[in-house]
């Protein structure tokens, strides 16, 4: 994932490149895993949710496992230059983090769960980085498409914070705002965990062992079983 090419600090919108108009690539071929398309317009009832947690290879998998997820993808989020290449993100001057778009059926998985799993499958506390990925692109956001949404991110984050001090971990870094563009990464990107791609391939995503019960409720907290 190009470790030696990353940036620490965001870049600022004026020094940022310039981008393009239009995509250098389309997206055509239906999810790997999942069968559905990629991009919308998506069926009626079903949501949008974006994360960004490190490598983006490792958070799509993680989430294209859960029942009631219609279909997934990964992109470019929260920076300034339209339309990026991977080159260009990788380089820290776009100011996007990797991210991974969930479109879910919220009468089968409530969007609490989608920030359960969030939380507990990365380190919310490392700034611009995730364990060996340093960069800007791999910080830790939540990009939120509603009121709702937004409360339910700070709810949680707020709830998962005293599991994250109880294990000598320090406040939470995750960047949480309203979605802007989501502009799709390349095709080899996409699903590429999956089982037609890379099964064994590189996935630096790893949870910190704190654990964030009944998300949608009391939000109840404590240290994670080494079963779960």
């Amino acid at each position: 994932m190009l470790f030696n090419r990353h940036k620490t600090s965001l870049v600022p919108a004026d020094q940022a490149l310039p981008g393009r108009e239009t995509p250098a690539f389309t997206l055509r071929e239906p999810h790997t895993v999942l069968g559905h398309p990629l991009t919308g317009p998506y069926p009626e009832g079903l949501e949008v949710a974006d994360f960004g947690l490190g490598c983006f290879w490792g958070a799509e998998r993680t989430f294209w496992r859960l029942p009631g997820v219609w279909t997934t993808l990964v992109g470019y989020q929260g920076g300034h230059t339209p339309n990026p290449t991977y080159e260009e993100v990788c380089s820290g001057q776009t100011g996007h983090t990797e991210a991974v778009r969930v479109v879910y059926d919220p009468a089968v998985i409530p969007y609490e769960r989608l920030l359960k799993t969030f939380w507990e499958a990365h380190d919310p506390t490392q700034g611009n980085r995730q364990g060996n990925d340093v960069g800007t692109q791999y910080r830790s956001a939540v990009y939120t498409h509603s009121p709702a949404q937004a409360a339910a991110a700070v709810a949680t984050r707020d709830a998962f914070q005293p599991a994250l001090t109880a294990i000598g971990l320090g406040p939470v870094t995750t960047e949480i705002a309203p979605a802007g563009p989501f502009y799709p990464a390349e095709p080899y990107h996409q699903q590429y965990l999956s089982d037609a791609k890379n099964p064994n391939g590189y996935c630096g995503l790893g949870g910190t062992g704190a654990h964030l019960s009944n998300p949608s409720g009391a939000c109840q907290i404590g240290v994670a079983k080494t079963d779960n």
